[in-house]
Order: structure tokens, then sequence, then C-alpha cells
């Protein structure tokens, strides 16, 4: 929603330049006052809704951060749970090529995203890296989905439906 704000004779499209322009008259205002007060002060606060395709924009980059977030929490395997972040998928990449040089049974220690001490070997972080896959492509999925339905929304109501969860 759009807000503007008249006094006197102009026009402003933010609060602080009013509040500036009242105070040039002696008048001062905290920059959160009402719009009721700011009527009793003779401003007249005009709103118009947004275009709902600027809506339909933001909702469609929230739901990617979303979406984004989703894809490097932690994951679970095994009973545990394995953090995936950008730095965690260098760790796993280098302990996977680090134990495939010392051979298929080699085995190391690894902390876990849930702080517990597990042994892991070159399977294990590969069958990690391929739970997140699985989970990655189901997230892409259901962001495709959501857009969708938010492209085809022809309401404010209809978006503010559309939910992440």
């Amino acid at each position: 929603m759009n807000t503007t704000y008249k006094y006197k004779d102009k026009t402003y499209t933010h609060i602080y330049p009013l509040s500036e322009a009242l105070g040039q008259e002696g008048i001062f205002i905290p920059l959160s006052l009402s719009d009721e007060a700011l009527t009793e002060l003779g401003v007249t606060v005009m709103r118009e809704e947004e275009p709902i395709e600027n809506v339909k924009q933001r909702k469609i980059l929230m739901l990617k951060r979303q979406r984004d977030v989703a894809e490097v929490e932690p994951i679970a395997y095994n009973g545990h749970l394995y953090d995936y972040d950008s730095k965690a998928r260098e760790r796993i990449n280098a302990a996977i090529i680090a134990l495939d040089q010392q051979g298929a049974d080699a085995a190391i220690a690894w902390t876990t995203a849930d702080d517990n001490d597990v042994t892991v070997t070159a399977a294990d972080l590969r069958a990690v890296i391929a739970a997140v896959a699985v989970r990655s492509n189901a997230l892409h999925v259901k962001y495709r989905t959501l857009k969708q339905q938010v492209q085809e929304c022809k309401t404010m109501e209809e978006l503010e439906a559309i939910k992440w969860e």
C-alpha cells in the first residue's frame, strides 16, 4: 500500500519530508504519528493499493528466499542432523576425498549439527549429500508450485493465503 500526505499545497510521498515541512512551521511530530493525529494537524493522508503485480513479485522473491534458507538447514541422516551450509559442504567433500584415499573401510569421527560425535565413512557422507539432493528437489518442486499459484492470483486475499509452510 502506498501512502501519500498532502499538507497545504504540497504532496509528500514519505513521512520524513512531511515532518520537516511541519517542523519549519514549528510543529514537531514523531515519525510514528497516527493518521488521525496528522489529520488533526491539517494533513490529508491518502492510501492507495499497491498494484497486485508488484505484490506478486515480492511474494515470489520471499518464497525463493524461504526455499534457499531451507536448502541449507541441517539434514537428517542415520538418526543425526548434519550441517549443510557452504562450510559444511566443503568439509564433507574434503572428507570424502580423504576417506577415498584411505580405502573402502576408512572412517573418521564427525561432529554432527546436533552436537554428537559419530563415526562416518565416505559412503555415509555421500548418503548425506544424497539426502540433501532429495530434499533440495522437493523444495524446488514446492517453490515452483507456489510460484505458479502466485502468478495465477487475481486478488490480494488469494496472495495472502499462499504460505511456504
